[in-house]
Parts: C-alpha cells; sequence; structure tokens
C-alpha cells in the first residue's frame, strides 16, 4: 500500500512538471527592445507612459496582438484614466460620427454594427477594444481614408483625388499629398506588387492612407494626454509611413512605436528585425489565426 502511495505521487509529481514545463517553454509571445534586448510588459508599459503617441502596430490576424493591445489599454489606463485617446486604422474616418452617436448612446449596438463598415475579424479583435473605449469614457477615432478613395488612387494615383467633391475631402489628408516616394518601405511595396494590375499606384495608395491617419491623429491630439494608435504594422515599421509623416510636421512629439512579427524561434529577435520599431512583440510563426 505505501509502494502504491509513493508510486502515484510520483507520478503526480512528474505531471504538475510537465504542465510546468510546457507553461514555461512554449510561451505566447516575447518583447524585445529594437537593438534585440529581451524585455517585458512593464517596461513597455513604463515607456508608454512617457509618450505621447504610440503607434501598436499589429499583424491583423494575430490573436495574440489583440490581446496584448487590450491589456496594454487596461494598464494605461489605470494610470491615467481619460487622458487616454485610443484611434484606429479600421475605422474610416466618414465613420466618426456613428462613432460618436454610439459612444453618447444616440444609437445602439445593433444599429451601430450595420451602418459602420466593420472589418470581418471586428467582433473578435476590435470590438473588445472599443467596447472598453466606450465604456470607460475614452475618445475613439477613425483615422483611415475611406476605402473607396484609396481604391481609386490605387488605380489612378493621387491626381483622382482632386475630382473628389469637398464634402468628400473632409476624411482625406490635406491635397495635394505631399511625399517621398523613394522612401524604403514604399519602395518596397511596389517590388512586392511588381506585375499586379494595381503595382503602378499602389505606393500611392499606402501614402494616402498614412498621410490621413497621421493627419487625424495630429488633428485629435491633445495636449497633455497620449494617443495610442492602432495600425497594421507595415504603417509604422522602420519608423516610416504615419510616423514619417507625423515627424515631418510635429518633430517635437514623443512618438513610441510597437512592431509585431512572426518567428519560428521566439527566444531572439532575427537580425531582419532589428530596429524596425522601439519595441518588437515576438510571436511563435505558428499561432492560430482569427482569419
Amino acid at each position: 500500500m505505501g509502494q502504491r502511495i509513493v508510486l502515484i505521487a510520483i507520478i503526480l509529481v512528474n505531471l504538475f512538471s510537465l504542465a510546468t514545463l510546457k507553461a514555461e517553454d512554449m510561451p505566447s509571445h516575447r518583447i524585445f527592445t529594437k537593438d534585440g534586448k529581451a524585455t517585458n510588459f512593464s517596461s513597455l508599459l513604463d515607456a508608454s507612459l512617457k509618450s505621447e503617441i504610440i503607434f501598436f502596430g499589429e499583424l491583423h490576424n494575430n490573436p495574440i496582438c489583440h490581446w496584448l493591445r487590450l491589456q496594454l489599454v487596461k494598464a494605461i489606463y489605470s494610470k491615467i484614466g481619460k487622458k487616454l485617446i485610443i484611434g484606429a486604422e479600421m475605422f474610416e474616418a466618414d465613420d466618426q460620427l456613428k462613432i460618436d452617436e454610439y459612444f453618447s448612446g444616440l444609437i445602439n449596438q445593433t444599429n451601430f454594427e450595420k451602418e459602420v463598415k466593420l472589418w470581418n475579424n471586428y467582433k473578435t479583435d476590435y470590438k473588445p477594444l472599443l467596447e472598453f473605449a466606450k465604456d470607460s469614457g475614452l475618445k475613439f477615432i477613425a483615422t483611415n481614408i475611406p476605402r473607396r478613395y484609396a481604391s481609386s488612387v490605387s488605380r489612378k494615383g493621387f491626381a483622382i483625388l482632386d475630382s473628389v467633391a469637398p464634402e468628400g475631402k473632409r476624411f482625406i489628408a490635406p491635397l495635394p499629398i505631399d511625399v517621398d516616394l523613394e522612401l524604403p518601405g514604399y519602395k518596397k511595396i511596389r517590388e512586392e506588387m511588381k506585375g499586379s494590375h494595381s503595382s503602378d499606384y499602389i505606393a500611392e495608395a499606402q501614402a494616402v492612407k498614412d498621410a490621413t491617419m497621421a493627419y487625424f491623429i495630429s488633428r485629435n491630439y491633445e495636449k497633455g494626454k497620449l494617443f495610442l494608435h492602432l495600425n497594421g504594422s507595415y504603417h509604422t515599421n522602420n519608423f516610416e509611413g504615419i510616423v514619417w509623416f507625423i515627424a515631418r510636421n510635429n518633430p517635437k512629439f514623443k512618438m513610441l512605436t510597437i512592431a509585431t512579427v512572426e518567428q519560428v524561434d521566439i527566444n531572439y529577435l532575427d537580425d531582419k528585425n532589428l530596429n524596425i520599431a522601439d519595441f518588437i512583440l515576438v510571436i511563435p510563426l505558428d499561432m492560430t489565426k482569427t482569419y
């Protein structure tokens, strides 16, 4: 009987050890500084609180970056309350009125979700954050250009924007769009899309999105507050895109960038991902996707 008890105890200890080993050896993510030094969420939070604008660059279909961003927003809110403003690429500027009406209680959730141009992964990836902002009384800013205009630019270039009615131009960065299309990020997207029917103007389409998001971030930033912006990592990687537009017009802004990457091995930062942002969130390549 005594031997049986000892055997059961050994089995339980081994099972516990295996569970612990799995938890420690299979993390969902790691955080690194731009020079590849391992860091943690507390350091990311501390740096965020010293900033004026934070760009949380995500991989749109990766659940870990959506979860971690929500935790960062909640942690920042616990420190500064309503001094936090949230903005997002995932909402187009011409839907700002509907967001404001929903937050004020004028329209209900059902009508809001029917009428706003929501991304397919809204309910799993963005709704929790938007609802947190609403419940916490935070401002939520739609920063992106309406997709119909971005699509037109991808087909015909910046010149097509001159024909947009004055009412429509309210939802676009001031024209003409002044940008250096030889920046590495824009050159790379042209190369990646080479051969596509829209390749001639794909960089212009990306630039008008970046310019418009930068415009609405700058316009809605309030001195003494912190603006956290959600966007695809490619819009702010290497401190280009949105960051470039804001820095050119407002070089004194204290901006912090977060990039999200996927790697086979997340125990170190791949050389290709060094210096792409102030903090880099590294997630296993085989992580489950939301779509």
